[in-house]
């Protein structure tokens, strides 16, 4: 900061990196701009450390651009200062780049599934909240769907946590139709919900872009990160319990195209401008 003596920094999300950049930026009196601004529970442990994360960048930055326009009434009811702009999520202007018809993925095994045959789920599961126990029923959910429906296979990419591979692998190794791979990049990611059956997720981030993608979701966790997705049960929320995660996945799935509450693809242009503006 000191260096380049910028006249904004733009911060996004609500990682710790997100406030550690906003509250440097505060210290060197420099204008803060906050992409996906306005996403609240009001739980402060919950999810942690995201919520406090985000409610602090929201006291600090001048610009707020809200995916959506309950964001943006988050923000309003808690009279944040600064502007506050609805320009949908940038996450749906990435996928628009990055799903491609012709995709190859870098992970060799990815390319050998049958997404026409075989009913392909896309898993991520790494939350802190749900170490221990909570983890552990989900695998074991995962394996019954996968042993009770043959034409169902399960791709895994397993987060780098030892907690989280101490619990994957045992349960769920060795299967022939449950593949554990290491981490992928956000177009193998895009590409892989957009070619599978359907998600599921203690994710905040795959809920919405399955909800683009027009995907099914299970949400294995306390609590749905993005509502809107909820609509017409395109996002279950499952308890870390082994029965309510397998009643979720068989819940009827209706979509809406017409229904698009993150914005048309056009989210960072539209910050763009908004930047412009506040710079002249």
């Amino acid at each position: 900061l000191n260096t380049a003596k910028p006249d904004l920094v733009l911060v996004h999300g609500d990682t710790s990196t997100t406030f550690a950049g906003a509250l440097a930026a505060f210290y060197h009196q420099v204008k803060v701009g906050h992409v996906e601004a306005g996403l609240r529970t009001w739980d402060k442990y919950s999810p942690f450390p995201e919520e406090m994360n985000r409610t602090l960048v929201g006291d600090i930055a001048d610009l707020h651009f809200s995916p959506t326009k309950a964001n943006a009434d988050n923000l309003r009811r808690e009279a944040i200062m600064g502007d506050i702009f609805i320009t949908g999520n940038t996450a749906i202007d990435a996928m628009q780049y990055t799903v491609k018809p012709n995709f190859v993925f870098p992970t060799a095994l990815l390319n050998e599934l049958d997404f026409q045959n075989h009913r392909i789920i896309a898993v991520t599961c790494h939350r802190r909240e749900n170490y221990g126990k909570p983890m552990e029923d989900i695998m074991h959910a995962i394996l019954e769907i996968v042993e009770t429906h043959p034409d169902v296979e399960v791709v895994y990419p397993v987060h780098l946590s030892p907690v989280v591979r101490e619990c994957a692998f045992p349960i769920l190794g060795g299967h022939d139709r449950i593949h554990l791979i290491d981490p992928v990049d956000v177009e193998e990611m895009h590409n892989l919900i957009s070619r599978c059956y359907m998600v599921m997720t203690d994710s905040g981030g795959l809920q919405r872009e399955a909800f683009f993608a027009q995907k099914p979701c299970v949400t294995v966790f306390d609590y749905v990160g993005w509502p809107e997705t909820m609509r017409d049960h395109c996002n279950q929320l499952a308890k870390p319990d082994k029965a309510d995660i397998l009643a979720k996945l068989s819940v009827p799935v209706t979509f809406d195209p017409a229904y698009q509450p993150f914005g048309d693809g056009h989210s960072a242009e539209k910050i763009v401008e908004k930047i412009k503006e506040f710079l002249q």
